[in-house]
């Protein structure tokens, strides 16, 4: 009785009408929402296991040497130099739209892009640059925030470790245009 139902249930899945497109739509809703999220969730350890960058602050408008050139004075009295941030990740900085996997089980350290809760209206992704206290700062910054020189543990979201590149569009489009015009669109 029951195997009959699903089969018809699979079936009527698999018509191509407005109706089980609309089931099918409600189904992928409740299973991202439901199963997919909280499953990530749990495996990495974060609330926040994926998020869109939604601001340039840690775009790099240049190559690597150029991009060093103009930012390394404000690394050096964190002694970073230009060998050791070459080894972080994401050296080269990260797009408007793009999705980063974030680990909240992670032992944080100088160059890591953390992911945390600043009482803005979404967390903040910026590099670290001290641990003690922790403190980051957007590559394409020119100052620090002041809610980004001394982060409390507890406000600590996770550290990224994958980028999927430009993914995060398919939301960012819908919200982009609320914007100010000078924060709209892809980094210059």
């Amino acid at each position: 009785m029951i195997k009959e139902r699903v089969k018809k249930f699979w079936a009527f899945l698999q018509e191509d009408t407005w109706q089980s497109w609309l089931v099918s739509l409600i189904l992928i809703i409740v299973l991202i929402k439901f199963i997919f999220f909280p499953t990530i969730s749990w495996i990495t350890g974060s609330p926040l296991p994926l998020v869109v960058v939604e601001s340039c602050s840690m775009y790099h408008n240049a190559n690597f040497e150029d991009w060093w050139g103009a930012h390394s004075s404000f690394y050096s009295p964190y002694s970073i130099n230009k060998s050791e941030f070459q080894s972080y990740y994401f050296k080269n900085g990260l797009n408007k739209g793009d999705v980063i996997l974030v680990w909240g089980r992670a032992k944080y350290n100088s160059g890591d892009v953390i992911i945390f809760n600043a009482g803005t209206q979404n967390p903040i992704i910026h590099r670290l640059i001290n641990t003690s206290p922790l403190s980051t700062k957007g590559d394409n910054n020119d100052n620090q925030l002041p809610q980004e020189k001394s982060i409390p543990k507890e406000n600590v979201i996770g550290k990224g470790i994958v980028k999927i590149p430009l993914i995060g569009w398919l939301k960012l489009i819908f919200f982009d245009v609320f914007k100010p015009a000078s924060q709209r669109g892809l980094c210059h």
